[in-house]
């Protein structure tokens, strides 16, 4: 046993986990040291429209670069991997140039289109969260590229404390909605502004994304076309999958139920940013190098997964056992439904959580045209149960129990698939 903590204690992938994972814990100890504060000057109605507004630009942001950025990690060599950083801002900045066109011109409609009358005002907004986070996107890939994995825990922490203390602050005097979004609007701005100021100290790397000598965008385009056909898309079906709920309990119940969903949601996801985010950042570039170099994928896959299955546990069933009580000492009385939310909203993360090697691996093993038609299929039968449990029972609880429950049992179909299909992988390379 001692012998076996020594050889994990000396993995360089247990100590690249554990760096990313202290920078992300220092951020999230933050965001929840000041949760209560936050949640007391704002009360669930703002969280509720912070949600809606949450919910258009996860599904939006993704597309802004078409998904780029994640191919970044992939390339042997870095000329490549500088050129499709090139490509993912070119298009990152002509795609959020006609969005705003369009939110300028038909931003009412558009809100009436999603049923986000309330949030027709801040529409505007969204064109500049999908450039920032394109940055964001480009700048934290390539620093996972070259394991510069200091830098983005460092950066993690610092963000963290500037967005929080910044709503902490203006809450005081200005307690709206507004704030909330305009701030959520600039989080990833932030984000990219000071991974951006690390990656000037890394010497080595500080004029990867400056420079081109791929040759033709063109070619780096057509190449990793299978980013936006399959991942772009299957990442914006899987935000609205995630996002849409929140639309659907402000449109059936209204705001106060979309700001309890959004805090239990926001809560749940601290867990998966802690340690599963941690992982997979630390994974993924672990399984491109092992794919270039032939070795066996399937034993990697599995074996992550275990143990984020394993170390979930925790966190998450004290939730499923305790999220109303929990949630009512930390938040306030008003915030005791959210607890109720979160401890059905647990179970499907807990599964989420485990998933997080599969899916690193699924661009690595070719499987992104599966990955798009399995989160089409999973969408609707979501969504599907959702609205089925609010006609039949009217409540907004049996809704989220009914979401939460069937993506539980969706994450581990996902996971068997994938296990097998890297099985499949190493067979056919010999």
């Amino acid at each position: 046993m001692i012998t076996h903590a020594k050889r994990l204690a000396s993995s360089k992938f247990v100590r690249n986990v554990a760096i990313v994972a202290t920078g992300t814990a220092g951020a999230q100890a933050i965001t929840m040291a000041f949760a209560p504060i936050i949640t007391r000057l704002y009360g669930p109605e703002a969280f509720g429209l912070l949600g809606t507004f949450m919910a258009i630009m996860a599904v939006l942001t993704p597309m802004a670069a078409l998904t780029y950025p994640i191919a970044i990690v992939l390339p042997k060599e870095d000329a490549e991997a500088k050129g499709l950083a090139k490509l993912s801002m070119l298009l990152a900045v002509g795609l959020s140039a006609i969005a705003l066109a369009l939110t300028l011109t038909w931003g009412d409609s558009l809100a009436q289109l999603l049923g986000a009358d309330t949030i027709s005002q801040y529409l505007w907004l969204i064109p500049f969260a999908m450039l920032f986070a394109a940055l964001h996107q480009v700048l934290e890939q390539w620093l996972i590229r070259h394991k510069q994995f200091k830098v983005t825990a460092r950066v993690a922490v610092i963000q963290s404390a500037i967005i929080n203390s910044t709503k902490a602050g203006v809450g005081v005097w200005y307690p709206l909605a507004a704030v909330l979004i305009v701030l959520q609007t600039l989080t990833s701005g932030v984000y990219a502004l000071l991974l951006w100021l690390g990656l000037r100290r890394v010497s080595q790397h500080a004029d990867g994304i400056s420079e081109n000598k791929a040759g033709s965008i063109k070619a780096l385009a057509y190449k990793y076309r299978d980013f936006p056909m399959f991942r772009a898309p299957e990442v914006t079906i899987n935000a609205a999958s995630q996002g849409l709920p929140v639309l659907m309990l402000a449109a059936f119940f209204g705001p106060t139920s979309a700001g309890f969903y959004t805090l239990g949601r926001t809560i749940m996801g601290i867990p998966a940013g802690l340690i599963g985010k941690s992982v997979g950042d630390v994974f993924y570039p672990r399984i491109s190098e092992a794919a270039n170099n032939r070795e066996p994928l399937y034993p990697l896959v599995r074996k992550a997964t275990l143990l984020l299955a394993a170390v979930g546990v925790v966190p998450f069933g004290l939730i499923m056992v305790f999220g109303p009580w929990l949630f009512t000492f930390v938040f306030g009385a008003e915030w005791t439904m959210a607890g109720e939310y979160a401890r059905w909203l647990a179970l499907w993360m807990y599964f989420m959580f485990a998933n997080n090697p599969s899916v690193k691996a699924i661009p690595v093993v070719d499987a992104q045209a599966f990955q798009l038609v399995f989160t089409i299929v999973t969408i609707v039968l979501r969504l599907g149960a959702l609205a089925a449990a609010y006609y039949i029972y009217q409540s907004d609880l049996a809704a989220v129990i009914a979401y939460s429950v069937l993506g539980a049992l969706l994450n581990v179909v996902l996971i068997g698939i994938v296990l097998q299909k890297c099985k499949k992988f190493d067979k056919l390379r010999g």
